[in-house]
This record gives C-alpha cells, sequence and structure tokens, in this order.
C-alpha cells in the first residue's frame, strides 16, 4: 500500500517573527512622526531627514529579513543594530541641546527596541542582553549623562528583551521535547503493529513447526529446535526494538519537524464487516450476524477481523482443535460489539500475565492491542473449565478518527 509523507513544523516563535514586522514598521512611522511635529524645533532638519530617509529605505528592504530565524543572519542584525545606534548619536547634532537635555527622543526612537527584539528572538537572552547592553551605552553618550527617564527606558528594554529571548529558548527546547516524544509514541504504535502482523503469521508457523518437529523426532526435531529459538529471538525483537533517533533540522531557529506518514486506505468508502467475518465460518466456528450490513471503515474493518482471527488462533492453540467456537456480531446506536466465545477448558488466573512477560502477544497486542489503537476495548472473560469469552467493542466511527494521527517519524 503506497504512503505518503507530510511535513508538520512546530514553531512557536514564528508569530514573533510576524510581530516584529510589524512592529518595526509601526515604530518606524511613529519615529517620522514625532521628528514631522517638532520640524521647526531641530537645529538641523536635514540631517534627520537624511537620516530617516536611510531608515525608511532599511526598513521596508529588509523586512523579509525578519520573516524567520533562518533569514534573519548575523551580519544582518548587526548592520540593523549600527543603524539604530547610528540614529541615536546623531541625534544631539541634528536636535537642539536644550530638547536633548529635556529628554527628547533620539532620532530612531522606539525604532530601536525593534533591533534588541530581533537579537532575542534569534539568539535567546543572552544575545539580547549583548544589544540593550549596547543600546544603553549610546543613549548615556548622547544624553551626556545619566537621567531618570533615560535610565528607565533602558531598563524597561533590556528587562523585556532578555525575558522574550529566555521564553524563547525555552520554547524551543519544549517543541525539541514534544517532537521527540511524538516520535516516541509514533514509533511504539508501528512497532505493535508490525508485531500484531507477526504474531498473525511468522510466530504461528515457527510456533507450529517447533511443535511438529519434536512431535515428529530425528532431523525433524532439530529443524523444530531451530524453529524455537527463531522464535524466540523474534518475539524479543519484537517486544523490545529501538526506536530511532530523531533527526532534528538543520537550524533550531526553525522549529521542530515531525514527518508524519500517512498510510491511505485504497477503499473510499466503508466496508461490511461480516463480508470479512464470514470466512471464519466452518464445521465448528459459528457466525452469527445482523440481517442488516454493519458498516465500518475499511481500516477498523481489517483490525477487527484481524483481532477475531488472533482469538480464534488461541482458541484452536489452547482449546484444542475440537473445541467450537461461536462469533456474536452486534450492531448498537452508540457502537459495533464482536464476541468471541469458546467452549474450551478456559484460561488459568495469571497465565495472561505470564505470557506477556514472555514475549506472547496474542492477547495484548493481536487483540488489545488492535482495538485501542481504533479508539475501541478488548475484554477477556474466563473461568477455568467453563470456556473463554472476548468482547470486543468499537465506536461506529472508528478508523476515520484514527486515521489522522498517522505514524511519525522525526527528523
Amino acid at each position: 500500500m503506497a504512503k505518503r509523507e507530510r511535513v508538520v513544523r512546530m514553531s512557536v516563535e514564528q508569530p514573533l517573527w510576524r510581530a516584529l514586522t510589524a512592529y518595526r514598521v509601526l515604530t518606524m512611522l511613529y519615529a517620522i512622526g514625532l521628528f514631522a511635529t517638532a520640524y521647526g524645533r531641530f537645529a538641523r532638519p536635514w540631517l534627520a531627514i537624511a537620516y530617516y530617509v536611510v531608515l525608511v529605505v532599511w526598513t521596508l528592504a529588509t523586512l523579509p529579513r525578519v520573516a524567520n530565524a533562518a533569514s534573519c543572519t548575523k551580519r544582518f542584525l548587526a548592520v540593523d543594530l549600527a543603524a539604530a545606534l547610528t540614529g541615536i548619536l546623531l541625534t544631539p547634532l541634528a536636535d537642539t541641546h536644550a530638547r536633548v537635555v529635556a529628554g527628547g527622543p533620539t532620532l530612531p526612537s522606539i525604532w530601536t527596541a525593534g533591533s534588541v527584539l530581533a537579537y532575542a528572538v534569534k539568539g535567546g537572552w543572552r544575545w539580547a542582553a549583548l544589544a540593550s547592553t549596547l543600546v544603553a551605552a549610546a543613549n548615556l553618550v548622547e544624553r551626556g549623562a545619566p537621567a531618570r527617564d533615560t535610565v528607565h527606558n533602558v531598563v524597561l528594554v533590556c528587562i523585556a528583551s532578555i525575558a522574550i529571548g529566555y521564553v524563547v529558548e525555552v520554547a524551543r527546547a519544549s517543541e525539541r521535547t514534544l517532537a521527540r516524544a511524538l516520535e516516541i509514541e509514533a514509533a511504539t504504535r508501528e512497532r505493535e503493529r508490525l508485531a500484531r502482523d507477526i504474531h498473525d503469521g511468522v510466530l504461528q508457523v515457527l510456533a507450529m513447526v517447533q511443535r511438529r518437529g519434536t512431535a515428529l523426532g530425528g532431523e525433524a526435531a532439530e529443524l523444530g529446535r531451530l524453529a524455537g529459538e527463531q522464535e524466540v529471538a523474534l518475539r524479543t525483537l519484537v517486544t523490545g526494538g529501538l526506536v530511532p533517533l530523531s533527526r532534528v533540522s538543520e537550524d533550531a531557529a526553525l522549529g521542530a519537524v515531525v514527518r508524519v506518514v500517512d498510510e491511505p486506505d485504497a477503499e473510499d468508502g466503508p466496508v461490511d464487516l461480516r463480508l470479512l467475518l464470514a470466512p471464519y465460518a466452518c464445521a465448528r466456528v459459528t457466525l452469527s450476524e445482523p440481517g442488516a450490513p454493519v458498516p465500518l471503515a475499511p481500516a477498523a474493518a481489517r483490525e477487527i477481523a484481524a483481532a477475531v482471527g488472533a482469538a480464534l488462533d488461541n482458541v484452536r492453540r489452547h482449546a484444542g482443535p475440537e473445541a467450537r467456537a461461536w462469533i456474536l456480531v452486534e450492531d448498537e446506536p452508540d457502537g459495533i460489539v464482536v464476541t468471541v466465545r469458546d467452549d474450551g477448558p478456559g484460561i488459568p488466573e495469571g497465565r495472561l500475565v505470564q505470557a506477556e512477560g514472555e514475549g506472547r502477544l496474542g492477547v495484548a497486542q493481536s487483540i488489545r492491542g488492535r482495538l485501542r489503537d481504533l479508539g475501541g476495548t478488548a475484554e477477556l472473560i474466563s473461568v477455568p473449565g467453563q470456556g473463554t469469552e472476548v468482547e470486543l467493542k468499537i465506536p461506529k466511527d472508528a478508523g476515520t478518527r484514527g486515521a489522522s494521527r498517522g505514524r511519525a517519524e522525526t527528523r
């Protein structure tokens, strides 16, 4: 069955870059507006106009640079901060000394904070601390002496940028942790699915070869012994398979990446569960079903049929070839119930836990694992001497909800 791979990129910092882009444009317009309202009080307005022309061209031309972390390079950050510092240091030359001493705004005004915030989003709180320190030094040089409003503004920018930088670092670490958790979950689900398929086929064949070889003796007994060894090795591999290591993105600033592998169904519409269960009916297996179709999503119907097959295999293996079994299909308003009952000797108390510890996953994976993946339940009731009953319950939309979860592999 064909598979398709879709990449899901998780990056909580991407909204910060979009906000920073808007912030740079708005603060550029704000700085120009402040200058326009006080144009007549500037000592050299032509110098301020020249700076604002450069600022407008630079801001608009570099909007793609602040669209994401990959585009925002170290060289760009250095030039951008230099533009802000230059504007601060040009303020005493363009404005009057009285306005500077009185606490008048610098030429770039609050546009400077955008440069510092870019450092914070790109490199974390350490980069933010470096940029805010340089801005603080430029403001002190521009004013000539520490003043209350200058210190207040510098401290505010410094605290805000460092806080944002720290939040970005924590968010990136959380994204990597989430991506790894999704990978482990997806790999575990895939391993369980393979375990069910292997149990339904290869492991049962190896177990049969071992039993028949032991019964025949001679060279067949040696073949049976080898088959038993391979069965144990394969069970160990299935139950304890390694989860592949995460492959994180080349640039951590791009965010965590999860590759979701979907396995689409060949059929488009629902299938009748009765058609998939009909082949199990025979002389010793009685199938009771509703008179109307029992529609289910293709994936869910196949998994239910495979779980019923696994239950019947357990009947043949543990209750003997003469045991009888009954399959009952019930189409209830809130879900579908399939019951498999036999007249065998039953299961001794604690045997299922022991079998799971030995790596025998017939009930744990081939039955309960399948129902769990579908959002359903599998209940097993067994009384020694009175047979065993397996009750499978699934919601009617099973297979449609589960399909969206996919199987994932993170890079």
